[in-house]
């Protein structure tokens, strides 16, 4: 995710940042024989009966194609963030992207980040991303479109990026017509703070950051809302945060030896109240599905015996790969003389972080083998 760096000497505030993003599926046209939206859903009106309306639905959900529509911020931004220079948009240099695509390409990773993954998970590629949509072929553009942006959170964040509400506003700008249930549609939410750094970052403390959580909720809970009710969302996954106090901007101070509690506290304390959130909107489980990130991350980060041994996955999960000089320096920053600020290790796949809050490819790809499954199921039915 991307995050306004402090120059201070407080860690809170920049280490809650982490990230949102949400996915939707939505089906494709339907044959010709009768009227219907642009995204393929039976046109209204008079005309058309309620019994050619639900046999069109039927027929539409039956052999409608996937598409993944992201939303989010830097954890599922494959593109979105403008190049506004090496300090505020790290993503689009050296070395971000040594993995894949080998260059740097706007993914706030040394490759593939969660979006990557959850499309994998669904047997498509990754949709494009908003600012690349006019270079984008029909064939693409079918397949959905990624609005998440680095910095974004549930509400504003002080980093001039559109927050979840704007995204889904420019989803049903480009969806005006469409009407609920005749596709296959499904909404992925990944939620990881950035409105916890925004408001620690204001009021210096993580303390403060946890007194926002409420508001936040509660704003994610309408968003949530939106999505089922307006957008006619027929799914929608939206995942819990990660253990926030084991980012590497937590455990540096630590000499990363071990995670910050309270923000790993305040962390519990926001899934806690979207699990209840999701309860009360969906008491049988029929259309939201938590997507549980912070299991597989403690399961990493949090077991001490991780980097003791040989058969780990990862030989480093407190300490990212690129590792800048100074504790408010950055991943990729370099001095008037164009010489490198930070180490940079040999092997991204043997370490969880990347940088100071983002993982690596290695470290999304063993969390998703344990979500795989689970999306899978959930979307089938």
């Amino acid at each position: 995710m991307e995050h306004r760096r402090r120059r201070s000497s407080s860690v809170a505030a920049a280490g809650t940042l982490l990230c949102l993003g949400m996915l939707l599926v939505v089906g494709p046209l339907l044959p010709a024989v009768e009227a219907s939206t642009e995204d393929g859903c039976p046109a209204g009106g008079e005309r058309a009966s309620k019994e050619q309306g639900r046999r069109s639905r039927r027929h539409h959900r039956k052999h409608a194609a996937e598409e993944l529509w992201v939303f989010g911020d830097s954890y599922a931004d494959t593109g979105n963030l403008g190049n506004l220079g090496r300090e505020l948009t790290h993503a689009w240099y050296d070395p971000y992207g040594k993995t894949f695509p080998r260059r740097p390409a706007g993914r706030f990773s040394d490759g593939r980040v969660l979006t990557d993954f959850v499309a994998s998970a669904l047997g498509m590629r990754t949709p494009v991303a908003y600012k690349a949509r006019r270079r984008a072929s029909r064939e693409t553009l079918a397949r959905g479109m990624n609005f998440a942006v680095g910095g974004a959170g549930v509400l504003d964040t002080g980093n001039f990026q559109r927050n979840i509400s704007a995204q889904i506003d420019l989803f049903q700008a480009m969806h005006r017509t469409q009407q609920r249930g005749c596709g296959k549609r499904t909404a992925l939410v990944v939620v990881s703070g950035n409105d916890y750094a925004y408001a620690a970052d204001k009021d210096n403390g993580t303390s403060a950051a946890i007194a926002y959580i409420p508001t936040v909720v509660r704003e994610l809970r309408e968003q949530l809302r939106r999505l089922r009710d307006e957008a006619g969302m027929r799914r929608v996954v939206v995942t819990n945060l990660h253990p926030m106090g084991c980012t590497p901007v937590f455990t540096r101070p630590l000499n990363y030896t071990g995670c910050d509690p309270l923000a790993n506290a305040g962390a519990a304390q926001h899934n806690a109240a979207l699990r209840s959130v999701l309860a009360a909107l969906d008491p049988n489980n029929r259309t939201f599905l938590l997507l549980d990130v912070h299991t597989p991350f403690a399961a990493f980060l949090l077991d001490d015996n991780n980097g003791d041994s040989d058969n780990k996955k990862f030989k480093s999960t407190l300490r990212p790969c690129c590792e800048s000089f100074r504790p408010d320096g950055y991943c990729g920053e370099e001095d008037e003389n164009g010489t490198r600020q930070y180490t940079l290790c040999d092997d991204p796949g043997r370490y969880f972080y990347w940088d100071d809050v983002h993982p690596t490819q290695a470290a999304w790809a063993a969390v998703a083998r344990t979500f795989r499954a689970a999306v899978k199921s959930f979307l089938s039915t």
